[in-house]
């Protein structure tokens, strides 16, 4: 099953591909030297450049030979035939050599760089930054080429990449996905996620399911994430907590709106773009929670993760306003409401324990508190949230 894209070339540049593939056709081959020298620049192939050359001289040579009489009738017979032949073998070899030329320019076109690559998007910089990768890293994934990585979680490994159009995005190779049923299920999830409004998630742009090394590409969002941002510069003032739980609690209703439960809402899942907070990696967590399940592995971040995520229960969409609450007390305390020392105790205290709120603004102290109840179906929902933030 295939979700990604191959990136074709445009109808105009078939048209022009083909027009100039038949060059040698119209001009009975005598064009053939400037075709075949314009592919020797195009792939920088020496080959092509004898080749080119080799046409050059033969068809001069019989071009020479032939203006020497000033009639056709005058041609010593041998010097006649070897004219014929000779133009003619330039005429179909040139025709096919062309005709060759074609695909193999057109696939050197798609594996070029994206800085040598033309259909540039015009909202990007026109000077892209030289990037190094690690020994080991991959140079491509898909038709993404790898730029560097961004880092490594439980999940997979994340690359920044270019794009075939030269547009920098994010890409996240999975390592969980092992047989068809799971890929199918990661398939399916994502297809939901690319139904999320945008306006505070990083789009989900691209997947593919086959290969070794399934991954899903995203916009990349240029920024830190809430967990370095404060680990960084410390807790966030009250302006900056009141944004920022404004526009995360916007973006989970629109995740929840288009039936998905991230189940991994945390500081490092919420990046600081230029325009403001993003979430990312929405609809991931339920795609390989089957996975997780049979392998013995842990599902969520534990001093994020919400009672019913520990108990067993059902998860569902409240079990991310759990998560998103107490992702708003770290931005204010720079620390997780519940710790993040040995897992049972992290894991006592977010089934006993009731976080300290002063350090919250007082608008926001009451809605964060409603929705750290430990019973999920007494907590408001993100878009409750959301309006009691404006009110």
């Amino acid at each position: 099953m295939q979700h990604s894209h191959p990136v074709r070339p445009s109808g105009g540049a078939w048209a022009a591909g083909v027009v100039w593939a038949c060059l040698p056709l119209f001009t009975c081959g005598l064009a053939t030297p400037f075709t075949i020298g314009f592919a020797a620049f195009w792939l920088r192939s020496v080959f092509q450049v004898v080749a080119a050359s080799v046409y050059l001289v033969c068809i001069g040579s019989f071009v020479m030979a032939a203006v020497a009489y000033d009639n056709v009738d005058e041609f010593p017979e041998p010097l006649g035939g070897l004219v014929t032949v000779g133009l003619l073998v330039s005429w179909l070899g040139g025709v096919i050599h062309s005709g060759v030329l074609v695909p193999v320019m057109v696939r050197a076109r798609l594996r070029a760089p994206a800085h040598r690559q033309h259909h540039v998007d015009l909202h990007q910089r026109t000077t892209a930054p030289t990037f190094q990768r690690r020994p080991g890293e991959p140079e491509w994934i898909g038709h993404y080429r790898v730029l560097k990585s961004l880092g490594r979680g439980g999940q997979g490994s994340v690359y920044l990449a270019a794009a075939p159009n030269g547009v920098q995005v994010a890409v996240k190779v999975l390592h969980d996905l092992v047989d068809e049923t799971a890929r199918a299920r990661f398939a399916r999830e994502v297809d939901a996620a690319r139904r999320v409004a945008t306006f505070s998630t990083a789009r989900v742009l691209d997947v593919n399911i086959t290969g070794q090394h399934p991954y899903i590409v995203s916009e990349y969002v240029e920024g830190p994430s809430l967990e370095q941002l404060v680990r960084k510069y410390g807790p966030r003032d009250a302006d900056s907590l009141t944004r920022l739980a404004l526009s995360t609690a916007g973006a989970l209703a629109a995740i929840h709106k288009a039936g998905i439960v991230h189940r991994d809402f945390k500081p490092s899942n919420v990046l600081i773009g230029h325009d403001g907070p993003r979430v990312i990696d929405f609809g991931i967590a339920r795609a390989l929670d089957q996975m997780t399940v049979t392998s013995g592995k842990m599902m969520g971040t534990p001093p994020y993760m919400s009672p019913e995520q520990l108990t067993g229960e059902a998860v569902g969409p409240a079990s991310d306003v759990f998560s998103w609450a107490v992702t708003i007390m770290f931005a204010a305390t720079g620390r997780p409401a519940f710790g993040e020392d040995t897992v049972p105790a992290v894991f006592n205290r977010v089934l006993t324990f009731h976080p300290d709120l002063s350090p919250l603004p007082p608008a926001l102290r009451g809605i964060v508190g409603a929705c750290l109840n430990k019973r999920p179906d007494e907590r408001p929902s993100a878009s409750d949230a959301m309006l009691a933030i404006i009110n």
